[in-house]
């Protein structure tokens, strides 16, 4: 029996939910042409930054007022712009140059936190061929005078800049620490955008204790991430219209499988890639393939969200059980 791995997210017809999401991965364009090879349904380009754009604006190093509103210094904090692979318009070119290399749709992908004049790059973006728009909102609040609701506000403020520029799909890239998820979900569809990426990873960084200083670290994920995102997924799915994707912690069958059926339209795999190589994408799709044969299951459609909290008459109640049936769970 023939599965059908077909899904929708953000209004594209993707040929299977296996998204090598943003990463170096789509960086030189033999990779990103054999990623399409090995069955990539779509590709997700790296971030280009707020910093960046803003940057390249003002001609200035120090510009940076929306991040440095206590210290001169904080310019500092961020990378030189030789640091970064791509430049503002090295990334319209690249974008182009994928574009041009692929047939699968190319998801373009912007990095801020501010709703100010850098946000018309996204413009640029759409020009440059990308059929849809990832926003990565990545922001950690750390000011004790803003609100929850100010930081809520200022997200919100950054989508319906971006909506109002663009006409191609456009997916929100979140963390999972808002005080009311499921509300404010409601609230980005509400201003313009199309799907959800959940989750965006926080790099917390290490100290080094004898030189006194932040010492950032990359770590790649696991399939214990996920976890998380399963939580949410199940908890969202079924209550708005957005395309929903589940990012970090995607390695195994397993872990596609139970993505799809907490909710997720599609996942985004990088850190399994980085590890195994492109090829390792077809792996995982003939892993799924294989697993929806023996359980059963005809179509994705089958499986999306027939684990979600919809069928649930007390989500609340049911979250606030299981707590308390883990607590006590633990035998010495």
């Amino acid at each position: 029996m023939a599965v059908n791995l077909t899904t929708n997210y953000l209004g594209l017809i993707l040929s299977n939910p296996l998204i090598p999401g943003a990463s170096p991965l789509c960086d030189d364009l033999d990779t990103a042409k054999r990623l399409e090879d090995v069955g990539a349904p779509a590709l997700v380009l790296r971030s280009l930054f707020e910093e960046q754009v803003t940057r390249e604006q003002s001609r200035t190093v120090n510009d940076f007022e929306s991040h440095a509103d206590s210290f001169a210094e904080a310019g500092s904090f961020f990378p030189a712009p030789s640091e970064f692979t791509l430049g503002p318009h090295a990334y319209l070119e690249h974008l182009r140059k994928v574009k041009a290399a692929v047939a699968i749709p190319v998801i373009a992908s912007l990095n801020g936190t501010s709703a100010s004049g850098w946000l018309d790059y996204a413009k640029q973006i759409q020009q440059a061929g990308a059929d849809a728009l990832e926003l990565n909102v990545y922001f950690v609040a750390t000011n004790p005078q803003e609100s929850a609701w100010a930081v809520e506000q200022r997200v919100l403020s950054v989508v319906d800049t971006v909506r109002r520029e663009i006409k191609i799909p456009l997916a929100v890239k979140l963390s999972p620490f808002y005080s009311s998820l499921s509300h404010f979900a409601g609230q980005l569809e509400h201003v313009g955008a199309d799907g959800l990426v959940l989750f965006n990873r926080f790099y917390q960084p290490d100290i080094d204790i004898e030189e006194l200083e932040i010492n950032p670290q990359l770590h790649l994920s696991d399939s214990s991430e996920l976890l998380l995102r399963l939580h949410w997924l199940a908890i969202l799915s079924g209550h708005h219209k957005l395309g929903l994707v589940a990012s970090g912690g995607v390695h195994t069958t397993a872990d596609v499988v139970k993505a799809l059926m907490s909710g997720a339209n599609a996942v985004q795999v990088v850190s399994a890639l980085l590890k195994r190589g492109p090829s390792y994408l077809a792996t995982l799709r003939h892993g799924l393939e294989h697993w929806m044969e023996e359980h059963g299951y005809e179509s994705l459609q089958d499986m999306v969200g027939c684990m979600n909290l919809t069928r649930c008459p007390d989500p609340a109640a049911l979250e606030r059980g299981n707590y308390m049936r883990v607590l006590q769970s633990w035998k010495s």
